[in-house]
């Protein structure tokens, strides 16, 4: 069960998300300084793993509901990618001499929470679900590797990029596009799953900045910059 707790920071979250967006509000912000805010290596490299390994097992499971098979394969590319992100940052723990069961079991309870939040009534809401929170946390994790050491930045320089995406627009634009009642449906979805996103993204961060609204301003602005590009590649209003 999700505590009250936890419900009330992701409201608090959404809101701020819902305020930033309003140009009366806009304020200069001071570049993104990732040292402050990062975790150690080994629990970045956990929690990203085990993100990665859930989302893969989330698609797979939606990938029978998929009304047709073009949707059903585009929500294959989905799993598969998660499942490549995942091996890579596996391969990268096991070199850094970590053992991955040990570094991802901590974030285990976190995530899988989280993806029983966020799992979607039907498809469509599970494809926006791994578009949007996928989206997002890699958005964070790419943005974190920065402040990682050279060479480990090197190795995982193009495991967060956005390679799916493409396919999960045309899929879901098209479907949007001969049934607009599915495209309001996903709007109010896509809202509804960015306090919760925002959430594990906090969670994601050094212990000592999660609270530190300062610091995490220009984390949001940044998240929520790419998040609104996303939603506006479905047509669809962040």
């Amino acid at each position: 069960m999700v505590s009250w707790w936890n419900r009330k920071r992701a409201a608090q979250l959404a809101a701020a998300w819902l305020a930033s967006r309003n140009p009366r509000n806009a304020s200069p912000v001071e570049r993104l300084q990732l040292d402050d805010v990062s975790p150690e290596l080994d629990v970045y490299l956990g929690q990203a793993a085990y993100l990665q390994l859930s989302l893969y097992e989330t698609m797979g499971r939606a990938g029978a509901a998929a009304p047709t098979m073009s949707g059903r394969l585009v929500t294959g590319v989905l799993a598969t990618t998660a499942l490549e992100r995942h091996r890579t940052i596996v391969a990268e723990i096991e070199r850094t001499g970590g053992e991955p069961a040990t570094l991802m079991e901590p974030h285990r309870e976190a995530i899988d929470r989280f993806l029983l939040r966020t799992s979607g009534a039907d498809w469509y809401e599970s494809m926006l679900t791994g578009y949007v929170t996928a989206g997002i946390l890699n958005d964070l994790f790419g943005n974190m590797l920065r402040s990682l050491p050279l060479d480990v930045r090197q190795r995982l320089r193009t495991v967060f990029d956005a390679r799916e995406e493409p396919a999960v627009v045309q899929e879901l634009a098209s479907h949007i596009e001969q049934d607009p009642r599915i495209g309001s449906r996903l709007a109010m979805w896509g809202r509804r799953l960015v306090g919760d996103t925002l959430l594990v993204a906090r969670s994601a961060l050094a212990v000592h900045a999660r609270e530190d609204q300062e610091k995490l301003e220009p984390v949001w602005t940044e998240l929520i910059a790419a998040h609104t590009r996303r939603m506006d590649a479905l047509g669809l209003t962040a």
